[in-house]
């Protein structure tokens, strides 16, 4: 059973690790926006391994307020962005 948890640490820790160089090679804002919000369901997704492996129900209320809190960052900043401007479009 142990090689399960081994397995699903390996993988979250590649989709974070991935996540991460698109979050700061992005070319523009909604790239990033877009791997931000994929760095917290990764983020989300360890916690409740996490949960699953230590049999600890407490880390729970902070996938709630994780989830919570990233889905409105991601509106607002959807909302309220300045479009990035095209380097090319001026030349």
């Amino acid at each position: 059973m142990n090689y399960v948890w081994t397995i699903a640490a390996v993988m979250l820790t590649a989709a974070a690790t991935i996540t991460m160089y698109r979050m700061l090679a992005g070319p523009g804002t909604l790239d990033r926006l877009v791997a931000l919000d994929t760095f917290v369901a990764v983020t989300m997704c360890a916690i409740g391994t996490w949960a699953a492996f230590s049999l600890d129900t407490t880390v729970t209320y902070s996938l709630t307020a994780l989830a919570l809190i990233s889905f409105v960052g991601s509106v607002s900043v959807a909302r309220f962005r300045v479009r990035d401007r095209d380097d090319r479009s001026e030349t």
